[in-house]
């Protein structure tokens, strides 16, 4: 029989020893890690956050003329190449054909060579004469033949016996005679170019000496008295003008703000611009102020229909996100996306809103920080 194992008596209160002393480590290791721990004091309070502080305006619905601006680009109503209506030999190129030079009208620019010329108007005058002449001769036959047939109490069989044909043949070739003079005295004129028109020769195309076909460019002239714009607006614009518009009056402003005087509005819709799909509007500057030039961006304002129940605010209460934000009547945020009517300089004209009461409490410079609902301490400003 295998030998049996006994256990001592002493080793089991040994092994209880040990356990109990494993258990007393680890209580106290627990008991230093607790202590050792971070605490944090916490304060329970009842008092509410104090609410921010923000800048509103007092706003009422009121009726307003609605404004309408556009820049557009002051053009010269008349600017043209003035080309030679003759051709010839250049014999004289006077002072005011050099660029830059201002010209008024009916101040010489070129002189081509007239002698060709006056001989046509020497050969047309003889026509003239020649076929006065036939005429002279063909009424003399005419007034002949009535007499003979009068004084024979005979009636004329046809107008052929009276030589009326050849009256009519007669008066005829004597005004053709004279519409050719007319035309040849035209081109003699036409060999001293003139102005059309006051402005600047911006360039010169011609030389002295040189031979120019009709038709050939000379000078290239700009008016500088008379200028027109070309407004284009969209339909939302063009439907707060009061129309018709034809006969009235925009303001013009320098792009600084510097006001310019006043354009008359010559026309206005009708069509579409093709390319940018905007309503024209047409404007006559007939007197411009002193140092407006053609080429300059003017800023165009219209006066248009009044409008009623309108808010105007300052641009800094709306939000890049488009958005303005009010006040209610607890003191409680409000964001609201407005209807904007029209832009005037730094202001903006809105729809008054209908789902607050007025008068409204709209915030000056609202903050990124904003959210709808919170409480606010509103202190009344002006703007």
């Amino acid at each position: 029989m295998p030998d049996m194992q006994i256990e001592s008596p002493t080793s089991k209160p040994r092994r209880w020893l040990f356990v109990t002393l494993a258990l007393a480590l680890l209580s106290a290791v627990v008991v230093l890690l607790l202590e050792t721990e971070d605490t944090v004091d916490v304060s329970r309070t009842t008092a509410a956050p104090v609410a921010p502080v923000v800048s509103v305006l007092h706003r009422s619905q009121a009726e307003v003329t609605a404004q309408v601006s556009a820049f557009a680009e002051l053009r010269p109503r008349w600017s043209a190449e003035i080309r030679a209506a003759v051709s010839g030999r250049i014999r004289a190129v006077h002072d005011a054909a050099l660029a830059g030079t201002r010209v008024t009208a009916g101040t010489p620019l070129f002189e081509v060579e007239r002698t060709p010329f006056e001989t046509a108007v020497t050969a047309a005058e003889m026509a003239v004469e020649e076929a006065e002449l036939a005429r002279l001769r063909a009424q003399n036959n005419v007034t002949v033949s009535r007499r003979q047939f009068a004084r024979n109490d005979i009636e004329p069989p046809n107008d052929l016996a009276l030589h009326l044909p050849d009256l009519r043949i007669a008066e005829k070739s004597l005004a053709s005679a004279q519409a050719q003079l007319a035309a040849a005295r035209q081109q003699l004129a036409d060999t001293v170019v003139t102005a059309p028109f006051s402005g600047f020769v911006t360039s010169r195309l011609a030389s002295l000496g040189q031979t120019v076909s009709a038709g050939e460019p000379l000078v290239t002239l700009s008016d500088d008295s008379h200028f027109e714009m070309t407004v284009e607006l969209s339909r939302s614009d063009w439907a707060l003008l009061d129309h018709p518009i034809a006969g009235g009056t925009a303001r013009l402003f320098h792009r600084d703000g510097r006001p310019l005087g006043t354009a008359t509005i010559r026309q206005g819709g009708g069509f579409l611009d093709p390319q940018t799909r905007q309503i024209r509007v047409f404007l006559d500057v007939s007197d411009p102020a002193e140092g407006v030039l053609a080429g300059d961006f003017l800023r165009v304002v219209f006066d248009g229909r009044r409008i009623a129940d309108t808010l105007t605010l300052p641009e800094t209460a709306l939000t890049r996100a488009g958005y303005i934000w009010m006040v209610d009547t607890d003191d409680l945020l409000v964001r609201l996306s407005p209807q904007i009517l029209f832009r005037s300089e730094d202001r903006i004209t809105i729809a008054a809103p209908q789902d607050l009461p007025a008068p409204w409490r709209v915030v000056r410079t609202p903050l990124a920080s904003f959210l709808p609902g919170q409480r606010v301490a509103p202190q009344r400003v002006e703007g």
